[in-house]
């Protein structure tokens, strides 16, 4: 812990680890669990407790819960408070599928009133998978051309990419000019999928966020515990590669928690990891992991372990919201 990151050449600075607030919306159908609001504001309040606590929501988490609960923490603090990062998506309208530009300004203008604030510091296009025409997106006057002009206007200090499917991600990651991009589920010590993405992103000075360290919390809340992997009910075969990962770290003393943590922690290319919370005492937890004590003898063991490469969320049934 202790280094930020610059965004790309931007001047924002980032820390290693980013909070998301997408379980705070309370979303069972993805989560396996509701979250009450007096448990969501206490863990908004934690996070923006830190000096620079950064927080990661959409306008889509919970249908918009997600950024009024941060705007009402926001507007309990009168604004937002200094030296934190908040980062927000643009969203396709959920009942048509249609992301064309004008339903990015739209997103933006429900976010910025939401969260009570006029700017942030980090704006991604999001989820381009799920829209019902990719062209409305990428051509010339579309969402992504709206989005550079919401830099332009300041409304957005950066501006970068978050999805799931690479497939998807990497042309656009090649055709423009982001600052970031954020992939989940994707490279964790069970899974891959995003190393070639990521390799790209860093020829093109593009900086990294790497969500989802735990594979939706299976390998922070452990596979007995929680039969979930990347947000949806997992099968024994599915939990195998976690069971691997637990037995090496029963045999080192190390709640795999960190080592799930740790290993995007560690890598260069990574400028920021964000962990998703439900409580406020998770913040405390996840600092704590980020600096337990991992010899490298477990770090040759956890990554002579055999990761997957293929897309981890192939078979989820999505459900927005």
């Amino acid at each position: 812990m202790g280094r930020n990151a610059e965004i790309g050449r931007s001047g924002i600075r980032v820390p290693q680890i980013g909070f998301g607030a997408t379980a705070l919306a309370s979303m069972p159908d993805t989560y396996g669990y509701a979250v009450g609001e007096e448990r969501a504001l206490a863990t908004i309040r934690a996070i923006l407790d830190l000096p620079d606590g950064f927080i990661d929501t959409s306008r889509i988490y919970g249908l918009g819960r997600s950024e009024e609960l941060i705007g009402k923490v926001v507007r309990e603090l009168g604004g937002w408070p200094a030296g934190r990062i908040l980062s927000t998506k643009l969203d396709r309208d959920v009942a048509t599928g249609r992301f064309d530009a004008a339903q990015a300004r739209r997103s933006i203008e429900e976010s910025l009133a939401a969260l009570g604030v006029d700017r942030v510091q980090v704006l991604h296009l999001h989820d381009p998978e799920h829209a019902s025409d990719l062209g409305e997106i990428s051509r010339p006057g579309g969402a992504l051309s709206e989005m550079m002009r919401m830099k332009e206007e300041g409304l957005a200090a950066t501006v970068g990419l978050a999805a799931g499917r690479i497939d998807i991600m990497m042309p656009m990651l090649r055709d423009w000019d982001f600052d970031v991009l954020i992939t989940h589920n994707r490279y964790t010590l069970v899974n891959r999928n995003a190393e070639p993405m990521i390799e790209l992103a860093r020829s093109r000075g593009v900086s990294v966020f790497n969500a989802a360290p735990y594979a939706s919390g299976a390998l922070a809340k452990g596979a007995s515990n929680h039969r979930r992997y990347v947000y949806q009910e997992a099968s024994d075969s599915m939990l195998e590669p976690i069971r691997r990962v637990e037995a090496v770290c029963a045999r080192h003393g190390i709640p795999p928690g960190a080592a799930a943590l740790q290993f995007s922690l560690r890598d260069p290319r990574i400028a920021s990891t964000i962990c998703g919370v439900s409580r406020p005492e998770r913040v405390a937890e996840t600092l704590t992991w980020a600096n337990w004590p991992i010899s490298e003898d477990a770090w040759r063991e956890l990554l002579d372990l055999s990761p997957s490469h293929d897309d981890p969320e192939a078979t989820r049934d999505y459900k927005p919201g």
